[in-house]
C-alpha cells in the first residue's frame, strides 16, 4: 500500500468507534472532496495572473468552446455552468467591464441578449486554458498515463451513474 493520507486516518478512527460501518464510500468520496478542494485552489492560482477567477474562467471557456462567433445567450451559459441568472449576471458584468466579452441584443429575439467573447477575451482564455491544463497535468504526474486513463474512465462511470439517480 502507498503512503497513508488523511482519509485513511478518518476511516481508521471510524473503524475504532464503529466497526460495523462500511466506509468504502467514505474512502472514495472523502478523497474526491479533498482533491477537488486542493485542485480548486491550484486552479485559482493558475488563473490569477490573467486577472480572472475559476468562475470567470468557466464563463470565458464556455464561450470559447462554442466556436466562432463565440456567442451564447445568458440562459445557455447559466444552464451549462449550473448557475442562477443572478450569479451569471455578476460574472458577466465583471467580464464585460474588463473588455473580455460584450452583451448585445439578440437579433432573433427582441427580449433576449447575446454574450460574445471579444478579441481580448479570446486571447486571454487561450492563454489561461493552457496554464490550467499545465497545472492539472502536473497534478497527475504521480500516475502513469495508463493509471490516469483508468481513473478518468472510473470517474466518468461514477459521475454518469450518480447523475442518473
Amino acid at each position: 500500500m502507498s503512503d497513508k493520507d488523511p482519509v485513511d486516518a478518518i476511516v481508521e478512527q471510524w473503524a475504532a468507534v464503529r466497526p460495523d460501518l462500511d466506509t468504502a464510500a467514505m474512502e472514495v468520496f472523502g478523497r474526491i472532496f479533498r482533491l477537488s478542494r486542493a485542485m480548486g485552489d491550484r486552479m485559482e492560482k493558475a488563473y490569477l495572473p490573467y486577472g480572472i477567477s475559476r468562475g470567470e474562467f468557466d464563463v470565458l471557456a464556455t464561450l470559447r468552446r462554442a466556436d466562432e462567433p463565440y456567442t451564447l445567450s445568458p440562459r445557455e451559459l447559466s444552464a451549462t455552468l449550473m448557475l442562477t441568472t443572478g450569479g451569471m449576471t455578476g460574472r458577466l458584468d465583471k467580464l464585460e467591464r474588463a473588455g473580455l466579452l460584450r452583451r448585445s441584443p439578440d437579433p432573433h429575439d427582441r427580449r433576449g441578449l447575446q454574450v460574445t467573447l471579444t478579441e481580448k477575451g479570446l486571447t486571454l482564455i487561450d492563454e489561461a486554458v493552457g496554464s490550467g491544463l499545465a497545472t492539472q497535468t502536473a497534478a497527475l504526474s504521480g500516475l502513469t498515463p495508463e493509471q490516469a486513463t483508468q481513473l478518468a474512465d472510473l470517474l466518468r462511470k461514477l459521475l454518469t451513474s450518480t447523475e442518473r439517480r
